[in-house]
């Protein structure tokens, strides 16, 4: 799972943001949008946004610390090998 943090030194709701990940184990590459133009620009033209924080987990972009959201991109990015595996188990039985 690949999971990215667009933020800057000055955001409550990127700390925010970070804190929670880090409270749920997922390991994530933070980018300072405030220091690379060139990153900023990319965020942008991925999410629409200039605010941020903006994460993107496995290519799907959340706006904002928006807990639901990304739980449940980590859940599904989590969950679907899982499902499709007990699926075939029960064919096979």
């Amino acid at each position: 799972m690949k999971v990215i943090v667009y933020s800057t030194k000055t955001c409550p709701y990127c700390d925010m943001l970070k804190d929670f990940l880090k409270e749920k184990g997922v390991e994530f590459e933070e980018i300072d949008v405030s220091q690379n133009q060139e990153k900023a620009r990319e965020m942008v033209e991925k999410s629409g946004q200039m605010g941020v924080p903006v994460t993107e987990i496995n290519g799907k972009i959340i706006v904002g610390f928006n807990k639901e959201a990304i739980e449940e991109a980590l859940k599904g990015e989590e969950s679907e090998p899982e499902n499709e595996n007990s699926t075939e188990d029960k064919t096979k039985e």
